[in-house]
């Protein structure tokens, strides 16, 4: 067993222990899968593992691969995060149909677990846009529930929601307005989402009450930005695993300034845009060649799909252009490592001096608020659209992800920053960022199912 990455394990793990809750989840593995079927029930904590309460799901492999690689992955996340190529993509064929298909029947797998194990009345909580049917699935089946959905990425607008196929637009927005209360992390997405089941379902929306009225029945919507628990990442961050690699990364990089970005090699990460930058930052400033290191941890996803290979092998050209560009005998500019260490990147967050985070789009990230927790001596630039930005783009230096050379220009910004300017944005970063750990973020859902 090892921790999974992302920022929805980084929210939910400590919650889903301490509390007394049961978290229902799908084998992703042949691991998973041989772990599961020797377990009564599917419980892998009644099987001897330290999970906390957990029931795995065996969905078939192929069924699995449709509704989590096809449609969640290459369908509904290029959506909300408006990554597109669309004089070629997407095409909605037969094909697409049958996946459909199988997203279907993934999320009735859900709903008939929790329609199982849910005692009466019980709150069930259904996490992001892999489970967008689950809602009205599982109302179906247990009207006695209170029910919540929850999504961790942005909402994309309706001009662009209303690429998908008709039918399936309908039935994503109509699965959600199954749930009681629909959260959101920023009040942009959740503005998104009723902008939506006005546009497509004709619903009745009351913005200021926050409520979409459809088919009979009212979903309010709920906006709850998620921070992080600072103690908790101190106490990880200060234990000896860390403190380690903290040692190893000195001696890598000296008392060079240290600029670093954490991410999954993922296309909204915008991780090439952001390694153009700061190659167009050592052309412009050639005084700080040899006193500058960027450390880019690029840990990798969803390797199943092309178009993850394809960007992950594009993250290393240009890395490797920039070595080749730039290196001396003693200095190299660029560390790029791709292999998860989860403690290598609490120590890199503690020596960085700039931390970059520029996402062509994302829900939240919680690396930009991490970062400041562990490091509050240094820069934060952050891109404005980044959900993260609506909370820290006060004392972010805010950047258009898609301008190169503004991002260059932050990067010098951030480098060049007086210590006093540094320590006034970093406590303030740091208040914001832990204003709502996830205990609080999940019991104010709680409290708006009573």
């Amino acid at each position: 067993m090892r921790r999974g990455g992302g920022g929805l394990v980084s929210g939910l793990s400590g919650v889903a222990t301490d509390l007394d809750v049961l978290w229902v989840c799908a084998a992703l593995s042949d691991g998973d899968r041989s772990a599961v079927r020797l377990a009564p029930g599917g419980r892998l904590d009644q099987a001897g593992y330290e999970t906390g309460a957990l029931r795995m799901l065996d969905i078939p492999a192929a069924t699995f691969h449709r509704a989590y690689n096809a449609i969640a992955n290459s369908t509904l996340w290029f959506v909300h995060h408006l990554l597109y190529d669309t004089p070629n993509r997407p095409h909605f064929d037969a094909r697409f149909r049958r996946e459909w298909e199988s997203y279907q029947a993934y999320n009735e797998a859900f709903a008939m677990a929790l329609a199982e194990e849910a005692a009466h009345g019980a709150k069930t909580m259904v996490q992001d846009y892999h489970l967008g049917l689950v809602p009205a699935m599982l109302r179906v089946e247990r009207p006695d529930l209170r029910i919540a959905h929850f999504s961790h990425t942005p909402w994309a607008p309706p001009e662009y929601f209303s690429l998908l196929p008709d039918e399936v637009a309908t039935e994503l927005l109509e699965g959600i307005l199954g749930a009681d209360h629909a959260g959101f992390l920023t009040a942009r997405w959740a503005g998104a989402f009723m902008d939506c089941c006005e546009s497509v379902l004709g619903a009745e929306v009351d913005r200021a009450a926050l409520g979409v009225t459809h088919g009979g029945r009212t979903t309010r919507i709920g906006v709850h930005g998620l921070g992080v628990d600072g103690e908790a990442l101190w106490a990880r961050a200060s234990e000896p695993d860390v403190e380690s690699h903290m040692a190893a990364l000195r001696e890598q990089v000296g008392d060079r300034k240290l600029i670093v970005r954490i991410d999954r090699t993922e296309l909204s990460k915008n991780i090439v845009r952001g390694l153009t930058a700061y190659r167009e930052f050592l052309a412009a400033h050639p005084e700080w060649h040899g006193r500058v290191v960027h450390l880019a941890f690029a840990y990798p996803s969803r390797h199943d799909l092309p178009e993850y290979r394809e960007y992950t092998a594009a993250v290393q050209r240009c890395a490797l252009e920039i070595e080749d560009e730039y290196a001396t005998e003693d200095w190299d500019p660029l560390i790029l490592n791709v292999q998860d260490d989860y403690p290598r990147s609490l120590a890199a967050y503690r020596l960085a001096d700039v931390m970059l985070v520029n996402p062509i789009r994302d829900g939240m990230n919680l690396v930009a608020k991490e970062g400041p927790v562990l490091s509050p001596q240094s820069a934060l630039i952050l891109s404005r659209e980044a959900g993260a930005a609506a909370e820290l783009g006060e004392d972010a230096l805010l950047v258009n992800p898609y301008d190169v050379s503004a991002t260059a220009h932050a990067i010098h910004a951030g480098l060049v920053m007086p210590e006093a300017e540094r320590a006034r944005r970093g406590g303030r970063l740091a208040c914001a960022a832990t204003a709502l750990p996830p205990h609080r973020w999940f019991s104010d859902q709680l409290a708006a199912l009573t």
